[in-house]
């Protein structure tokens, strides 16, 4: 098959027009020249760029074959795993008009290879009234505060649970504290019904007995996504960094990690205000800013810097996206993405060299090993990973 032939094969591939006929040719063309039998000058890359156009259609046409399989060409397997990312949503690099590279198995792919990380899992520790910290099961997600405390299942948490959460207490206080550590994530319902769902390295302390002062209040550190049980006469306060939030039944996600260039509010349903924590100001800001005092609608985020609140709209998906097992990224610098990783998979991350200007958009399950995000954010990008224990070391170019 001459080079001419490959190409207008390889362009049917894309279009979706080639038979199974064609699929078999096209597949039999490329192992025959990774067998060495076939081939010209420079084949190698034209064939990896022509299989990255045509396998975004090819995995497309998969499901509409009647359940048959066409081997793929195994030299490009992992363009293939970053290419069918496309339709089931892991991964995809803008870095500029030239993003397609031979994949390769370069020095950064071996580290990945050799040594890898368990994505976090289920785990929590729950600081009692009287100072107690007890671990929550890894074999449960969630724990319900009432009278006494309960595991979703409704199996209990410890033995004697009314005595053990009123004791050293002071009276009417029974403030308690769920912990959250890095690669860990945890659910909790409160005793009015909210349902709060913790992200890894946060912390959400919350007084039990909450209607004595008029209100619901909760101190969020870190990242929660909200299920605010109604109630017109008592409204539901959270205090995070630098805000507090007053609503009276709603769903929403609040981002407040301390790592974090700004806080994030994310209003999924109803409504919720939000005040900046810091001194009145009459001043107007240009963009859209405010201070102090904003009301969020359905689809809409407020992104606190400092004492100023920018209210935009939001992808809502991508913000819960990590209580629905996943990432989701948009536009992201590797910062941002490593930021999120390190949470989750309990890692260190360090730099070496000139880190990459591209942006990483697409998702990928929170329940992969990190060696699988790692050898997907290598391909077509410059960036490459060393594993050492638990430090991943971030190498771009020299």
């Amino acid at each position: 098959m001459t080079k001419e032939e490959l190409s207008q094969l390889a362009s049917k591939v894309a279009e979706g027009k080639a038979s199974m006929a064609e699929l078999a040719r096209y597949n039999a063309a490329c192992e025959a020249f990774q067998k060495e039998e076939i081939g010209w000058p420079g084949m190698e890359k034209e064939l990896v760029k022509m299989e990255v156009a045509s396998l975004k259609q090819f995995w497309a046409e998969q499901p509409d074959r009647g359940g048959a399989t066409v081997k793929l060409w195994p030299r490009i397997a992992i363009a293939a795993a970053a290419v069918a990312a496309i339709v089931f949503g892991i991964w995809f690099y803008n870095s500029g008009p030239e993003i397609l590279k031979d994949p390769g198995s370069g020095p950064g792919q071996d580290n990945v290879a050799k040594h890898d990380i368990a994505p976090g899992k289920n785990t929590a520790t729950l600081t009692l009234p009287g100072g107690k910290t007890i671990t929550l099961s890894d074999a449960k997600n969630g724990v319900v505060v009432g009278e006494d405390l309960r595991y979703n299942d409704n199996t209990a948490v410890i033995s004697n649970n009314s005595a053990e959460l009123a004791k050293g207490s002071v009276p009417g206080s029974l403030e308690m504290t769920l912990n959250t550590p890095r690669g860990g994530t945890y659910q909790i319902t409160l005793s009015d019904g909210t349902k709060v769902w913790l992200n890894a390295a946060s912390k959400l302390t919350y007084t039990a007995v909450a209607y004595q002062t008029g209100q619901r209040r909760v101190k969020l550190d870190g990242e929660a996504y909200f299920e605010v049980a109604k109630d017109k006469v008592h409204p539901f306060i959270i205090e995070s960094a630098g805000q507090k939030i007053e609503v009276l039944g709603t769903h929403f996600n609040v981002n407040s990690y301390s790592d974090e260039p700004v806080t994030e509010t994310t209003l999924l349903e109803g409504s919720v205000k939000i005040s900046s924590s810091g001194p009145q100001k009459n001043s107007s800001l240009r963009g859209g800013e405010r201070r102090q005092n904003v009301i969020l609608k359905p689809n809409q985020k407020a992104v606190l810097k400092g004492e100023k609140i920018k209210i935009g709209n939001a992808d809502t998906e991508a913000i819960v996206a990590w209580k629905n097992g996943y990432f989701k990224f948009n536009e992201e610098s590797i910062q941002d993405v490593m930021r999120k990783l390190s949470r989750w998979y309990n890692i260190d991350v360090v730099y070496a060299h000139d880190l990459p200007q591209g942006k990483f958009t697409g998702r990928i399950s929170r329940f992969k090993k990190i060696s699988e995000v790692l050898a997907l954010m290598e391909f077509g990008t410059s960036v490459k990973f060393k594993i050492e224990g638990r430090r991943v070391t971030v190498i771009g170019e020299k």
